[in-house]
């Protein structure tokens, strides 16, 4: 288990490096030449770090420490299938050739900001990283043995984590505007008495555009 949450941290510390805009700057001042594929390069060695732990977790496969079963298993297994068909619709919301990186090497791009504008589509009117959301969801409602427990615990905490850093990033490209939706919109649970109606999100996505 050691290694295993060693693999984890790891996992956790190169990623959030290669996601700073500190790198980003100390790349485009050293080799600029690299900035147009950083999106590309971010993204491959995002995957290529992920097998370790992935696999370790995998050989430490154990009993469970919990098993969903009856009515709960139903649930869980409703919960999981909601979960990949938010993600998959989320999908259209997004720019995929800019979060692959494609739109960025095409361009020869030396910007080293996101260049997507700011997104609230349907569920960012009720949570701020429905991502996140969904993947914790996604984490939750596997049975678990001990292996999978302690990465469902270090991943919870890393997009808890990672959440408030990608924060300072949107608060520093977008500014007043994001720091106002941030005030009506939870992170990551949705919360029945702060959410953004439509009209209000239109309303803000045309302050943005303006």
């Amino acid at each position: 288990m050691i290694v295993l949450t060693l693999l984890w941290l790891a996992y956790f510390l190169l990623h959030s490096l290669f996601a700073s805009l500190w790198l980003k700057q100390w790349v485009a001042t050293r080799h600029p030449a690299l900035i147009p594929w950083y999106r590309i390069l971010f993204n491959v060695q995002a995957v290529i770090l992920i097998l370790p732990p992935l696999a370790v977790m995998w050989w430490l496969r154990a009993e469970p420490l919990w098993r969903w079963e009856g009515p709960f298993a139903w649930l869980a297994y409703g919960l999981m299938l909601l979960a990949g068909i938010g993600f998959f619709r989320s999908l259209s919301y997004y720019d995929s050739h800019e979060f692959l990186g494609i739109r960025q090497l095409q361009r020869l791009s030396q910007n080293i900001r996101d260049q997507e504008r700011l997104h609230i589509s349907p569920m960012h009117r009720f949570v701020r990283h429905p991502w996140y959301s969904l993947g914790l969801l996604l984490i939750w409602t596997q049975d678990m043995d001990a292996a999978r427990l302690v990465s469902a615990i270090l991943v919870t905490l890393y997009l808890l984590l990672g959440s408030r850093l990608e924060e300072r990033k949107l608060l520093i490209y977008h500014g007043a505007i994001y720091r106002e939706y941030r005030k009506r919109v939870p992170g990551l649970i949705p919360l029945p008495w702060r959410y953004l109606s439509r009209r209000e999100a239109e309303k803000i996505l045309r302050e943005v555009n303006s």
